[in-house]
């Protein structure tokens, strides 16, 4: 009797072995589809290993000698820093290798609220809240705050964490026109049946070095009352005369209701985001932001490392002075050249050429004369827009700009972007 009920329960699972076997077939078809697709166009994305730490000056793996580094966040040059990293041991020897825990369970240490009010202070807010990235501090924003009864008015070019993070929120959205004040004021209007009104913009735009006409934006905030919120990942630690960032460089901190903002970038480079506002807001985001509550909290050592570059930053803004005259360096060198070059007077600096494959291409040729950039096609940035994204840091010498522009020409001449 057991025999004969083994043998139908193995004949009646095998056509679900098969139909399991066949949807995996399947999957697996349709995903070969979407590569092809993607190597096809010329939008594959490699990533090359690096086989040192962070800096001006690496090595990649596969790649023989010393190599210039022109793609990385590290605006103020930290990440590598011997103070920075003698803090983030320090920390990790003082309060271990991690929590084990999100911070309202017994993952809240003492570092974690000395670098929230470090940070609150340095942004001349009330509060500050630690998240896992500024990624998750967007993910968790909009949805704590926002209901159905608001709205949220976005420039079209938000960074993807802040498109998501609007995403996952039920206020009535609006999209305005990148940097067109005239368009936001008409989407204020529109909006001003709602309950709150929230405009959300990044201060510099990642992809293109463009900065956010906060005063505008501020001013057109008071005049339709409606809160401002800025997401300063590619500002904080280096724009505006003490790094505070574009709100600081414009003139309006005090109109500025909510920033968020990374440790990832310019503040050590390792990880870790933060929002930081009125500190009824952030109460709240403690009780309903779904990425501060159900994530671990930020290890002790990225905690240390942030503490340290914030620090040496407050201490000391020659890292800023030196960053805005190399920026301006490889600028004017490059537009002298004959290169298109997208944005402000930032140290991202786009090298605009519009093909994918061509901004491909270049890029791996750039790294065959030792230079190491990326170039930025679709999705990441629009069809026919593609650009070789070119980051400056403070710790690269003259000499490293110069060399940067060198291979450019020679590399722009190979490809007949240049004459």
């Amino acid at each position: 009797m057991w025999a004969g009920g083994f043998w139908r329960a193995a004949a009646s699972a095998a056509p679900l072995g098969r139909r399991a076997h066949s949807s995996l077939a399947q999957l697996k078809g349709l995903l070969e589809v979407e590569l092809e697709g993607i190597q096809g166009s010329g939008l594959w994305k490699h990533e090359r290993v690096l086989a040192s730490p962070q800096g001006s000056h690496i090595h990649v793996d596969g790649v023989s000698g010393g190599i210039l580094n022109f793609c990385a966040n590290n605006y103020l040059g930290l990440s590598s820093h011997p103070e920075v990293i003698q803090a983030g041991v320090q920390a990790l020897k003082d309060f271990g290798a991690g929590l084990s825990s999100s911070r309202f369970i017994c993952g809240t240490q003492t570092i974690h609220k000395d670098l929230e009010a470090k940070i609150a202070r340095f942004h001349k807010r009330e509060a500050a809240i630690l998240f896992p990235s500024c990624f998750d501090a967007n993910a968790g924003f909009f949805e704590a705050l926002l209901t159905p009864e608001d709205a949220v008015l976005s420039d079209e070019l938000n960074h993807a964490s802040i498109i998501d993070g609007i995403r996952l929120c039920k206020a009535h959205k609006y999209r305005y026109r990148h940097l067109d004040m005239a368009d936001l004021e008409a989407k204020l209007q529109e909006a001003q049946k709602h309950r709150l009104r929230l405009v959300a913009t990044d201060g510099v735009f990642s992809m293109d070095g463009d900065i956010a006409p906060l005063r505008e934006i501020c001013h057109l905030a008071s005049q339709y009352g409606a809160l401002v919120f800025v997401d300063e990942c590619h500002a904080t630690g280096f724009l505006g005369p003490t790094g505070r960032g574009t709100d600081e460089l414009l003139g309006v901190m005090d109109q500025v209701t909510i920033i968020n903002s990374t440790l990832g970038k310019a503040l050590g480079g390792a990880s870790g985001g933060y929002t930081t506002g009125p500190e009824a807001l952030v109460s709240l985001l403690r009780q309903r932001a779904r990425p501060y509550i159900f994530s671990n909290s930020l290890p002790p050592a990225i905690v240390g490392c942030a503490s340290k570059a914030l620090d040496l930053l407050m201490d000391n803004n020659t890292f800023i002075q030196s960053m805005a005259a190399k920026t301006h360096r490889f600028r004017s060198k490059m537009q002298a050249a004959g290169f298109t070059i997208s944005g402000a007077n930032h140290p991202i600096c786009p090298v605009m050429l519009g093909d994918a494959r061509l901004a491909s291409c270049m890029a791996d040729d750039m790294l065959k004369r030792g230079i190491f950039v990326i170039g930025f096609s679709y999705p990441v940035v629009p069809k026919g827009k593609a650009r070789i994204r070119v980051q400056i840091s403070a710790v690269h010498s003259e000499e490293d700009i110069d060399r940067c522009v060198e291979a450019f020409v020679e590399v722009g001449r190979l490809h007949g972007v240049l004459a």
